[in-house]
């Protein structure tokens, strides 16, 4: 089946491309593993007029307006394989048994975390063990909230955090801050814990050391590591930048990547994120993507 463009995910980013697409009356195929990344966060927090929804259902109302448009199919499953094809783009999604071609692609592939390996981290995250103080410090109701370092760069999350609590910076051997980054924290207020960090348990989050110490927290952050969710972009042959938690899809002002018809959006093409910033960016692919089938890319 060919279409004007394929959507390669289906979650914010994904969705806020193709409702533009939908609009602008184009034939849209959007792809969707169903992976989304906040899956496990109970609501989504600082996307305005949405603060405090349930990340599902904005996900779920977001599908249904998508699909009332009947120029869009959608498909479930992941797509495999991606490569370029006489008139433009074709997918694999080996699961559906189906193939497609598209003259536009657009990447909202999202992110996978690569998580700390703490027991007791993987099933407190995104319920009291967060990455995004703007989307979860302030629930936290200005309680006792950790830092767990995993590189230097946690040193500016730790900064960060005092604004929503009191703040202690496990150290857990990523790193030791030099003098000036001591006086740095000390200004904020911030306690240093040294040493390995051993388990997470508790209802909430409680951080036990290594020796035995216990830290009994409201919240938890630290930074995990970040990889796009599929090999699609990179069998395009796709550039990649490096930011402070992973490697991201090279885009430009107006999200197309280094492979001409080729767009990128949310998580997968951004430093960081969020759920409105992968709203916006998606709305962003979408409008030039249509764009690109007039005036060419």
């Amino acid at each position: 089946m060919n279409y004007d463009v394929i959507i390669i995910g289906g979650s914010y980013a994904g969705l806020a491309a193709g409702l533009q697409l939908a609009r602008a009356r184009r034939r849209v195929l959007v792809e969707d593993a169903g992976m989304r990344r906040n899956r496990f966060a109970g609501a989504s927090h600082g996307f305005l007029t949405q603060d405090g929804t349930p990340a599902a259902e904005i996900a779920a109302r977001g599908r249904s307006q998508l699909m009332a448009y009947d120029n869009v199919e959608w498909l479930p499953g992941e797509a495999t394989h991606a490569e370029a094809a006489e008139m433009g783009f074709r997918i694999t999604v080996a699961a559906a048994g189906r193939e497609a071609t598209g003259r536009r692609l657009v990447l909202a592939l999202g992110v996978r975390d690569e998580l700390p390996n703490i027991p007791g981290l993987e099933e407190r995250w995104g319920r009291s063990v967060f990455h995004c103080p703007y989307c979860h410090g302030y629930e936290l109701d200005r309680g006792r909230i950790g830092v767990l370092a995993t590189s230097p760069k946690s040193l500016h999350h730790a900064l960060m955090l005092p604004d929503w609590g009191p703040t202690t910076f496990f150290l857990n051997e990523a790193f030791t801050p030099d003098a000036g980054q001591t006086e740095q924290l000390r200004s904020r207020g911030i306690t240093v814990v040294d040493g390995p960090v051993g388990r997470l348990e508790g209802d909430g989050v409680t951080l036990v050391m290594g020796d035995g110490r216990v830290f009994p927290l409201e919240g938890l952050f630290t930074l995990p590591r970040t990889s796009v969710a599929s090999p699609v972009a990179a069998q395009l042959g796709c550039a990649f930048d490096e930011g402070p938690m992973g490697s991201f899809i090279r885009t430009d002002a107006v999200k197309a990547t280094t492979v001409p018809g080729v767009f990128a959006c949310g998580d997968a093409a951004r430093m960081a994120g969020s759920v409105s910033l992968a709203v916006g960016d998606g709305a962003l692919a979408g409008a030039a993507a249509h764009q690109s089938l007039i005036f060419g890319s």
